[in-house]
C-alpha cells in the first residue's frame, strides 16, 4: 500500500469539513454567479462548518470587497482569505530553549489528551530529541496504564506513581529528567471541565510545582482540543487559557468531524497558536499546524 503524503492525510482527513462547505446547495463554487445571494450560502455554510459568527462574516465580507468574476476565482480567494486568517496560529515548537524543556498537557476528558502525549513523544524523536513522560493523571488508573503503554511503545520511559499528587509527580519526573539529561519533559494532567473549579486549582497547582521543580517551567501549556466538540472548543480554550496561560493547542480528530472550520473561530476569537493538529489514530498523525496546507486542505 503507497503511504499517503501528509497533505493528501490533511485534505482525506477534512473531507466531511470540506463537503459542509462545498454544497449547501450543489456545488456551492461550480458554475455559479456571483451574486448575493451565493455569499449568503457561503456564509451559511462557513457557521455550519463550526467557523463561528464572528470568522464567518468576516470572511465574506473579505471576498465581497473583491469583486470576483466566477466560481473558482471565489475558491482561490476563500483559501487565501481562511490563510491570513489562521497564519497568526502558526508557531513552531522550540524544545531547544531549556534543557529539560518541560510541556505541561490539558484537556477534557475523551479529548485525546494521551495519545496526543504518546504521538507528540513520537514526533519530538523524529527531531533528534529524548524524550520522558510524566504521568500526572493520578485519578484514573487507565490513563496511566495508557500512557505506559505509549512509552512502551516509544520506547520512552514514564515516571508514574500508584495514587496520589500529580503535582509530586512531575516533580519527580522533573529530577529524573535532570539526572538523565533527558531533553523533553511531557506532563499528562487528569481530564477535567472548566467548570469544575477544584481541579481547576489543582491544575494551577501541578503548574506551581513545576515552577518550583525547574525554573521557567513549564516551558509549553498545551491544551488538547477534540475537533467534533467545534464550538464548544473554543469555550474550553477561553476557560483553560484564562485559568493557566496557555501557550498553545493541538487538534486531535479532524478526521471524524465536519466542524473542522472550529480553527477559523479560534483565530478570529482567541487566537492562541495551533502548534499540532492530528487527522488519524496512527503514531505518526500527528503534525505540526500549516495554514496554508490546511486552507487548501479545507476548500479543496
Amino acid at each position: 500500500m503507497v503511504a499517503l503524503s501528509w497533505a493528501a492525510r490533511l485534505k482525506a482527513g477534512l473531507a466531511r469539513t470540506r463537503d459542509v462547505l462545498n454544497t449547501p446547495v450543489g456545488e456551492l463554487f461550480v458554475g455559479r454567479k456571483i451574486d448575493e445571494a451565493l455569499y449568503e450560502e457561503l456564509e451559511t455554510a462557513l457557521l455550519q462548518a463550526d467557523c463561528g459568527v464572528a470568522a464567518a462574516q468576516a470572511l465574506v465580507g473579505e471576498l465581497r470587497k473583491k469583486k470576483l468574476e466566477d466560481g473558482e476565482a471565489l475558491k482561490r480567494a476563500l483559501k487565501d482569505a481562511i490563510t491570513e486568517l489562521l497564519s497568526p496560529l502558526e508557531k513552531r515548537l522550540d524544545v531547544g530553549k531549556a534543557k529539560p524543556f518541560v510541556i505541561m498537557i490539558a484537556g477534557v476528558n475523551g479529548s485525546g489528551k494521551t495519545t496526543s502525549i504518546g504521538k507528540l513523544a513520537r514526533w519530538l524523536q523524529s527531531q533528534g530529541k529524548s524524550v520522558l513522560l510524566a504521568a500526572g493523571d493520578t485519578f484514573r488508573a487507565a490513563a496511566r496504564e495508557q500512557l505506559v503503554a505509549w512509552g512502551a511503545r516509544n520506547a520512552v520511559p514514564v515516571i508514574a506513581q500508584e495514587s496520589g499528587d500529580p503535582g509530586a509527580v512531575v516533580f519527580d519526573a522533573l529530577a529524573a529528567a535532570r539526572a538523565r539529561n533527558v531533553d523533553v519533559v511531557i506532563a499528562d494532567t487528569a481530564g477535567r471541565l472548566p467548570t469544575q473549579l477544584h481541579l481547576m486549582e489543582e491544575i494551577k497547582k501541578v503548574k506551581r510545582v513545576a515552577a518550583k521543580g525547574l525554573e521557567g517551567a513549564p516551558h509549553e501549556v498545551l491544551l488538547v482540543l477534540d475537533a467534533n466538540t467545534g464550538q464548544n472548543s473554543l469555550a474550553q480554550v477561553k476557560a483553560f487559557d484564562s485559568a493557566l496561560g496557555l501557550t498553545g493547542l493541538i487538534l486531535t480528530k479532524l478526521d471524524g468531524t465536519a466542524k473542522g472550520g472550529v480553527v477559523c473561530a479560534i483565530a478570529k476569537e482567541k487566537p492562541v497558536p495551533l502548534l499540532f493538529i492530528g487527522v488519524g489514530e496512527g503514531i505518526d498523525d500527528l503534525r505540526p499546524f500549516a495554514a496554508r496546507d490546511f486552507a487548501e486542505a479545507l476548500v479543496g
